[in-house]
């Protein structure tokens, strides 16, 4: 028979699975190193124009493109269409909430 005394309850919010998923999808979306830049040039700027993405992380311009798709749909960085070119900004809101729901305490670890 296990010895209860060795595990305290569990304190705090839980993530349920619909939750854990989201947060996944979000969490895979920033398991790249480009995209990991990407947002830390736009986290950086407040705002950035995709047309200066190429130069500064030495990408082409698709594959800058495709990075800043799979940031847009996780719902991690916003844009909107100035002209020729795509303007970009992080999404705080969201970034947030990714933030609450890792939240470890501190006795964890």
């Amino acid at each position: 028979m296990a010895d209860l005394d060795c595990c305290p309850p569990i304190a705090g919010s839980v993530l349920d699975e619909g939750d854990a998923v989201e947060l996944a999808g979000v969490l895979k979306a920033l398991a790249d190193p480009v995209r990991v830049r990407l947002l830390s040039v736009i986290a950086n700027a407040g705002e950035a124009c995709a047309c200066d993405f190429p130069e500064l992380l030495g990408k082409s311009q698709p594959t800058i493109s495709h990075h800043l798709s799979i940031l847009t749909k996780a719902g991690v960085i916003e844009r909107e269409q100035r002209g020729k070119w795509a303007w970009f900004w992080v999404n705080k809101t969201r970034l947030t909430d990714v933030c609450k729901a890792l939240a470890i305490p501190d006795d964890c670890c």
